[in-house]
């Protein structure tokens, strides 16, 4: 009886194993991809690109761009191994905008580079769509260190990561969590479990505000819960803040839109953010011991975020967070980079609004010199 039981745990353990192989095949063949060129800025002559899929450790297919110099392959040394960058953002955003665009120029200047779009969004897998998870976001950019670990021509210990707006955020959290990660950029970041607990500026940082959206929460999950918010408002009233017209000006124009984009069109679920709210990324980030670049525009309205995740990633305390921890053992290799002049949307693409995406950005991104960060902590 007891060697019948072993061969039936033995065969149940080979038919899930083929179930779940089968189940990630058709997960990767129900991914419709687009391979004509169809980003918001023009393909470099400098690189190589194509489109590739992984897996998460929650059974999700992300789909992601990889570029390559150009350079590399026509040296044809198949030995060579070159430093490589997992990159995603804006949180709404989808790889055709402001991660390809930092992925391809950082393969411009010699790094293996992958654009991926998030679970649940772009042409990446997951439903219901444009739902967020601080968990499943985390993990995303984790097993897109999985991916570029695997790849021929990549050194597994030269890894980094970019996390631009929402997902500057997430890759300090993720960078706190996997030790492979050997250095970081959150450029223009938003801290979204802060502002999605506190509002902006902290402006509802108290428990009746709280508690007030968590029942509007409570009751959308009883009512519709696929009912969808967040687009960039269209049309433009004249009264809103400057940020909500720089918004505009990216991602609803010729510049930054694109209709796989959930900030472009319809935002996301309402209750699809709802467990941001009640987590916090940063807590560890102080115990990040590789190297950290923040990096923000000097008149963007989120540079209190970039400004207190420094702080706390370095001393172990900041204003706005309710938690302390110790000063950071390697504050020395964490930087923060203020752009002059640059405000929140500039760090998407450099700012060029009069090129409406079309031929070389403004010099408000500093290329070479994230270059150089990378390539000096990538050894």
């Amino acid at each position: 009886m007891r060697n019948i039981l072993i061969a039936v745990a033995l065969l149940g353990g080979i038919l899930t194993g083929c179930d779940t192989k089968k189940a990630k095949e058709e997960n990767m063949n129900t991914l419709t991809l687009t391979q004509e060129w169809d980003k918001v800025f023009p393909l470099s002559e400098k690189v190589n690109h194509k489109k590739v899929t992984f897996e998460t450790q929650y059974g999700l297919t992300l789909a992601a761009d990889l570029y390559t110099p150009a350079a590399s392959e026509k040296l044809k040394v198949k030995s060579e191994k070159l430093p490589a960058i997992a990159v995603s953002g804006p949180f709404g955003a989808t790889k055709e905008q402001s991660s390809g665009l930092y992925a391809m120029k950082m393969a411009e200047r010699g790094f293996v580079a992958l654009a991926f779009d998030p679970s649940y969004t772009g042409e990446s897998s997951g439903e219901p769509r444009r739902t967020a998870s601080p968990d499943i976001n985390t993990e995303d950019f984790m097993a897109a260190v999985d991916f570029l670990s695997k790849q021929d021509n990549v050194d597994a210990e030269k890894i980094g990561i970019i996390g631009i707006c929402g997902w500057g955020g997430i890759a300090l959290n993720a960078a706190a969590a996997d030790t492979r990660i050997k250095a970081t950029v959150a450029s223009t970041m938003y801290d979204m479990t802060r502002v999605s607990g506190n509002g902006y500026f902290d402006s509802e940082d108290k428990e009746e505000s709280r508690h007030a959206a968590r029942e509007a929460m409570a009751k959308q999950r009883l009512t519709d819960t696929k009912a969808m918010a967040g687009g960039v408002i269209d049309p433009l009233p004249d009264d809103v803040p400057q940020f909500v017209k720089d918004y505009y000006d990216y991602y609803k124009t010729e510049r930054g839109y694109h209709k796989r984009s959930g900030n472009s069109n319809d935002g996301w679920r309402v209750i699809g953010t709802q467990a941001y709210a009640n987590s916090r990324f940063l807590y560890y980030i102080n115990e990040i011991r590789s190297a950290v670049l923040v990096m923000h525009g000097e008149k963007a309205h989120s540079r209190y975020f970039g400004e207190a995740a420094y702080k706390y990633m370095v001393e172990g305390k900041a204003e706005g967070y309710n938690f302390i921890g110790k000063p950071n053992p390697n504050p020395d290799n964490k930087q923060l980079l203020i752009i002059p002049g640059a405000t929140h949307c500039d760090l998407y693409d450099g700012g060029y609004k009069e090129l409406k995406g079309k031929g070389e950005a403004k010099n408000l991104i500093p290329w070479d010199k994230l270059a150089v960060f990378f390539k000096e902590n990538l050894k």
